[in-house]
């Protein structure tokens, strides 16, 4: 199987949902930049401008963000979707 078919099965509705969250976070933080940028400069081209590459960059920082901490629980011992919860001594 190619790579390409490989990432997006194991990104698939039974597999990893860090894609699906990646999207639905990207298409929140456009909005939101759009907004700010437009609000502070009054200019709908500069405001589409600034909406369209600095949360571009962010959203791709952030799908690896997710990936690294993912990964960094699950050494841990951790789900991957929670901080590992310390449990207290008996003694």
């Amino acid at each position: 199987m190619s790579a390409l078919k490989l990432f997006v099965h194991d990104h698939g509705p039974k597999g990893d949902q860090s894609l699906l969250k990646t999207i639905t976070f990207a298409i929140t933080h456009f909005t939101v930049a759009f907004t700010v940028a437009y609000l502070l400069t009054g200019d709908i081209i500069v405001g589409s401008l600034i909406a369209m590459v600095e949360p571009a960059i962010n959203t791709v920082a952030y799908f690896f963000h997710e990936k690294i901490w993912a990964r960094r629980l699950r050494n841990a011992g951790g789900s991957g979707n929670t901080l590992p919860h310390h449990q207290p001594s008996t003694s």
